[in-house]
């Protein structure tokens, strides 16, 4: 099992996305769990996107979540991407792919404090 907190569904699309998602994963008799976290995040080129996280297969997340972006015809945050080096940081790093069905349209670079309890932020972005 693996989860990931930086997925994201584009604002206002949260709650009906994230039914979807784990109603396909019950029919198909896949472990998938999705649930919004309660935490937004603003980007400057690509809008502003709900956040949250999922429990289950890492391949099964992300082809559900691309599924959702074509049906909902919305833009998705698909994170969980970590960076080569394995090197130790005062911060942790991840970086997604921002996706509108199957066509990557930018990249997302992903921080937050390896202490206390800091939500993610964006450092960088880049449309594609």
């Amino acid at each position: 099992m693996s989860d990931s907190e930086t997925f994201g569904i584009e604002k206002d699309h949260g709650e009906e996305v994230i039914a979807w998602l784990n109603e396909q994963a019950k029919s198909q008799g896949v472990k998938l769990e999705a649930r919004l976290y309660g935490y937004d995040i603003s980007t400057k080129n690509f809008g502003d996107f709900e956040m949250f996280s999922w429990m289950g297969e890492v391949q099964i997340a992300r082809k559900l979540i691309t599924k959702a972006s074509k049906r909902f015809k919305i833009k998705i945050i698909e994170g969980g991407y970590k960076p080569k080096e394995k090197l130790f940081r005062m911060k942790k790093f991840d970086y997604a792919k921002v996706k509108r069905g199957d066509k990557t349209i930018g990249q997302l670079e992903f921080v937050a404090s390896r202490f206390g309890n800091n939500q993610w932020e964006i450092k960088n972005e880049e449309r594609h």
